[in-house]
């Protein structure tokens, strides 16, 4: 019987990342423990997931491609129904103005996150489909950005501006790389970027953030406080940083210390060189997952695999951006290291899948 050859580089920036986010969120948590009575209680839950997540990600290394692929729109039409029963009382929850989770009593979860994953199989689908057409702007781009504006409305309503960014990089990544003429793809970035200024300016809550991105101390106890305290935990940790589990922004300093701003306690712990390691390993990720996409020789799986490594590394991206400010300000949690449920489980679902892709026989 052949054996299965994978990229074990691929898989061990996986590894590696997920157990330095298991080290920083039992540094960055136990502080909002001692709400729950039990310093360790979101660590023993993050492993939980982690776990979870291990099973997922064999899941996805065995599932049927091809079968995935038959099933696609059925996958994407039930995560447009879940993102539409956010909005429904008594089923969606909401917290601090957002409403982003479905609480079932006994667990939440976010459809937001499933959504990533289904909208990138089911656009993967729909361009193979598309392949002879995919230069014409009307037959084959145009139905892949319309199903792109329905989700992304559905999404902007929560309100989420950071996981509609992340879905469009998977997207444009794989109209890209399904032959999508230069010239379009040039205009259809500009109109991206004119259309995320427009969201930003017409939204008071978006608009606040916004400012407080050019400068957070005219409202350094409000809008801005986040983005200082984030910057104070970078600027604390230095070249070296002050050492695992002496970060000072976790006493209720900074906000969102252990999901959507942990880079933030990561610099601030293992400085200069710690932020550094972690994004080397987001840059194996891409570079291996995208030669992953490259060398698969079905057009399914090679826009399957780019669409989910663009994903995720799109969405990195943007969360390390915000918490160094280099961006406003925007909910996202950072791939394989922030705490958090979902996330985690469909992040390792993903691995599984472009493992699967990866996957030769050999004698």
């Amino acid at each position: 019987m052949p054996k299965l050859k994978i990229d074990y580089w691929f898989l061990l920036a996986v590894i590696l990342l997920s157990a330095v986010g298991a080290i920083t969120i039992f540094s960055a948590s136990p502080t909002m423990g001692m709400k729950h009575a039990d310093l360790l209680y979101y660590i023993k839950r993050h492993l939980f997931y982690l776990l979870l997540g291990a099973g997922a990600c064999l899941y996805g290394f065995n599932l049927d491609l091809q079968k995935l692929k038959k099933i696609a729109f059925p996958l994407f039409a039930f995560s447009v129904l879940l993102l539409i029963l956010v909005f429904v009382p008594g089923v969606g929850h909401n917290i601090s103005g957002a409403s982003r989770w479905i609480d079932l009593g006994i667990l939440s979860f976010q459809p937001s996150e499933l959504i990533k994953f289904t909208l990138t199989v089911f656009i993967a689908k729909l361009l193979v489909e598309k392949k002879g057409s995919i230069g014409n702007f009307i037959n084959g781009v145009l139905p892949a950005l319309l199903i792109f504006g329905l989700v992304a409305g559905l999404i902007i309503k929560q309100p989420d501006l950071g996981t509609v960014l992340t879905l469009g990089g998977a997207v444009f990544a794989m109209l890209f790389v399904a032959g999508m003429q230069y010239a379009q793809f040039a205009v259809l970035g500009l109109l991206a970027i004119i259309t995320v200024g427009l969201l930003g300016v017409t939204s008071p809550y978006r608009m606040r953030r916004f400012l407080a991105f050019f400068d957070p101390w005219q409202d350094p106890q409000g809008i801005g406080f986040q983005i200082i305290q984030s910057l104070l935990a970078v600027g604390s940790g230095g070249f070296m940083g002050l050492g695992l589990g002496a970060s000072r922004q976790k006493f209720y300093y900074l906000p969102q210390q252990f999901t959507d701003f942990i880079f933030a306690i990561l610099c601030e712990e293992t400085g200069f060189l710690g932020a550094l390691a972690v994004i080397s390993l987001f840059v194996l990720f891409a570079h291996r997952g995208f030669m992953i996409a490259l060398g698969a020789k079905d057009p399914f799986k090679s826009l399957l695999a780019t669409g989910l490594v663009a994903w995720l590394t799109t969405q990195a991206l943007i969360n390390i951006m915000v918490v160094v400010g280099l961006v406003p300000t925007t909910g996202i949690p950072l791939p394989f290291i922030s705490y958090g449920g979902t996330a985690t489980i469909i992040n390792l679902f993903a691995v599984g899948v472009i493992l699967n892709i990866s996957k030769k026989g050999t004698a």
